[in-house]
């Protein structure tokens, strides 16, 4: 309990900003409007779009709200805000089968863009799952960037896993066929990949991909597939962006975001899982392996929203 607990509290503090930028727009509507008409409506939507939430879920969460006011018979817009917080918090279901690479074997390719936290991510969930009794091997299949290799070696260290590869400017679909031998012979449960991410090189990207996923159709067919795009949940907008543009390269099972702390653009996890949907499985709010857990929207809501004491309810059952 207590970890959830500690990070509960690091994931309301990292939202600082972002519930100023939403909650506190949110609360000025509620009691600035002594009635529910079309005004209202625009404040609300003009808050959410400016908070990152993106036009997709606020039009799904406005058109929700107008919905249950009318089914509801509400005339003050203060019984809203209940109303409102469900509706962003149901954009956000993550789903039952969303970890299923947990209980099985499993590969899970990990992608993004340089900066965003990917190779931390992946040593992060190397150390999780290796806590759960998980056998986990690590491919360093990133050898375009130079410090890649040593990083992720650093992780493995720490973690107590192994590693192979690390070599810049070797073949990623190589490492990955080493990896995926290796992860045979040691019974691995999971094989993580850490994969380069050149956006702006689409073409040579998706070929690696390619490249990398014929691999393992061929030579590790029995295991479960995961692909987790990692994004820095600071860009907003961009965030988003880089989601679309990798979903056009190779199939997406789920989006880690990271660096939300100290951002006030935090609501780009519900735009994220709205326009794309594929959900936020991993957030991230600081630089320890505890820093970086499942995503909760039942917590993500009431650290947005200040509803500390009902995130202490969850603590205490």
């Amino acid at each position: 309990m207590g970890e959830k607990k500690g990070f509960f509290k690091r994931l309301f503090d990292g939202l600082a900003k972002t519930r100023n930028n939403i909650a506190a727009g949110i609360d000025a509507v509620f009691s600035g409007f002594s009635k529910i008409d079309d005004d209202f409506y625009d404040e609300i939507e003009e808050i959410l779009v400016m908070g990152d939430l993106g036009v997709k879920a606020t039009e799904a969460v406005i058109w929700n709200l107008k919905d249950r006011v009318k089914n509801q018979h509400i005339k003050d817009p203060a019984q809203c805000k209940e109303i409102l917080i469900n509706s962003i918090r149901e954009q956000m279901e993550v789903g039952e089968t969303a970890y299923r690479f947990e209980k099985e074997c499993s590969v899970v390719l990990i992608i993004g863009v340089n900066g965003v936290g990917k190779t931390t991510t992946v040593g992060k969930l190397a150390g999780k799952l290796k806590d759960q009794g998980k056998k986990v091997v690590i491919a360093a299949a990133d050898t375009f960037r130079a410090a890649a290799g040593d990083q992720l070696a650093e992780w493995a260290n720490r973690a107590g896993v192994e590693m192979i590869g690390g070599q810049e400017g070797a073949d990623p679909a190589s490492v990955v066929y080493d990896a995926v031998a290796a992860a045979k012979a040691r019974n691995a449960d999971v094989l993580l990949c850490d994969t380069a991410g050149r956006l702006h090189n689409k073409k040579n990207l998706m070929e690696e991909l390619k490249k990398i996923n014929r691999i393992l159709e061929r030579e590790y067919a029995q295991a479960y597939r995961e692909t987790l795009v990692v994004l820095d949940a600071t860009t907003g907008q961009n965030a988003l962006n880089q989601a679309k543009q990798f979903s056009e390269v190779t199939e997406i099972t789920g989006i880690v975001l990271t660096k939300m702390d100290g951002t006030a653009k935090g609501g780009i996890a519900v735009a994220i899982q709205s326009e794309l949907m594929i959900p936020v499985k991993y957030i991230g709010v600081g630089e320890t392996i505890d820093d970086l857990q499942k995503f909760d929207p039942d917590q993500f809501v009431n650290a947005l929203f200040d509803k500390r004491d009902e995130a202490d309810k969850e603590d205490d059952l």
